[in-house]
């Protein structure tokens, strides 16, 4: 994501805002257009731009876009909050505190910025398999985005393992690139749109690898096969591979949510109510990280934008209500 203008710059002076978001995905990008619009003084800090939406191959249910790469909506998004004049901090956020009746963000390289209100669009992260050899290998053939690594394997044989829309969209962007995609999934059926379903299983370089999952990842210095077994017979076989794409799902930033303060759900999550916010007053939560009764509950990029929109609208409503109480 190099090709985006953003702000690296280092300073030791207290930076004020309105409202810091934490998070540079869908849903942070989503609010940083309503805050800015609401005019409101809003920065974002994040480690990266465009979160999980910039490592889709293609997106092809955003209203609008028929059919778009992943990295070139995240674009879009970044070049509308940019034009509104929303500076975007590649950094990492150590902690949060509360200073003086405002919310104060303490990055990785010494950064302090204060706000009325925070918006945490902290996304998820990509869940591992857990099995031999994964940690070990990982960048030596062992990858979560095929979008990033994808054309590293170019005539080479590739598995991707996975039984929803990312797997699948994996399989099909990988099969343009590598010579055999194998597509492992513990089950029967695929849990993904149908319309990649039969893209895949009509798809000549892929074979369909189903109700088995992966117990090994084997390779000295890079990968080289992977140990699979059949979950219904037990029967276990070594397929040779370049590397291994997974894409098993996510996991919710449950560590740094609880560091914090805020509330989290059974899955990790964080509680927000629907109006995004948490059990810290002034701080939100939204998109993949936010849980509870209230969370949405259709992962994808326009469900993150809508649900980074209505936290923008309950942080604006919470520093107009401040405001007030200060001036009587």
């Amino acid at each position: 994501m190099s090709r985006f203008r953003l702000d690296i710059s280092r300073t030791s002076a207290v930076e004020e805002y309105d409202v810091v978001v934490v998070g540079a995905g869908p849903a942070g990008l989503s609010a940083a257009i309503y805050l800015a619009r609401y005019g409101l003084k809003t920065v974002i800090v994040s480690k990266d731009v465009g979160g999980r939406m910039a490592t889709a191959p293609l997106i092809e249910d955003y209203p609008g876009m028929k059919s778009v790469p992943g990295t070139k909506l995240a674009e879009m998004f970044v070049e509308h909050v940019r034009s509104l004049g929303v500076p975007i901090v590649i950094d990492l956020v150590d902690d949060i505190k509360r200073e003086n009746n405002k919310w104060c963000i303490h990055t990785a390289s010494g950064r302090k910025l204060c706000s009325y209100a925070v918006i945490l669009a902290i996304g998820s992260e990509n869940r591992k398999l857990g099995v031999p050899g994964e940690d070990r290998l990982i960048g030596r053939g062992v990858s979560y985005c095929a979008t990033c690594d994808g054309p590293l394997f170019k005539n080479r044989t590739v598995a991707v393992v996975g039984g929803g829309n990312s797997a699948l969209v994996s399989a099909l962007y990988l099969a343009d690139i590598a010579s055999k995609v194998y597509l492992i999934h513990r089950r029967k059926e695929f849990r993904g749109y149908q319309v990649y379903v039969d893209k895949a299983k009509g798809h000549p370089k892929i074979e369909l690898v189903l109700e088995s999952v992966v117990t090994e990842i084997l390779g000295s210095q890079r990968v080289e096969a992977i140990k699979v077994k059949n979950v219904n017979t037990g029967e276990e076989k070594i397929i040779n591979v370049d590397g291994i794409f997974i894409e098993i799902g996510t996991q919710p930033p449950t560590q740094f949510l609880q560091k914090i303060g805020v509330k989290v759900d059974e899955s990790g999550r964080a509680i927000v109510g629907p109006d995004r916010s948490t059990n810290m007053d002034g701080i939100f939560v939204t998109g993949d990280a936010a849980g509870g009764p209230c969370k949405y509950l259709f992962d994808q990029v326009i469900t993150a934008a809508a649900d980074g929109a209505i936290a923008a609208d309950a942080a604006f409503k919470y520093i107009l209500k401040n405001k007030k109480a200060e001036e009587s």
